[in-house]
C-alpha cells in the first residue's frame, strides 16, 4: 500500500473536507492524487501557506508551511 499525507494541516485544509491520510494499491495513484490534492491546495486556499511534496518509499507527505514574505 502507498499513502498520501498532509502534515501541519491549517483551517482552510479541515474546512476543505480532505482526508488527512489516504492509501493506494499503486504508487502512480498516490502521485497522482498527492499533486491534484496540491493543486486545489493552491488554486483554493487562502495563499496563506505554502505546499511541498516530498516522496519516501512510495509514500507521498504534503507539508504545509506559512508563506515566507
Amino acid at each position: 500500500m502507498y499513502k498520501v499525507k498532509v502534515e501541519n494541516t491549517c483551517r482552510c485544509f479541515l474546512k476543505s473536507g480532505m482526508a488527512e491520510s489516504i492509501e493506494f494499491n499503486t504508487k502512480e495513484e498516490a502521485k497522482k492524487e498527492a499533486e491534484y490534492m496540491i493543486g486545489v491546495m493552491n488554486s483554493t486556499f487562502c495563499q496563506k501557506h505554502e505546499f511541498s511534496l516530498n516522496e519516501q518509499f512510495g509514500d507521498y507527505t504534503i507539508f504545509i508551511k506559512p508563506r515566507q514574505k
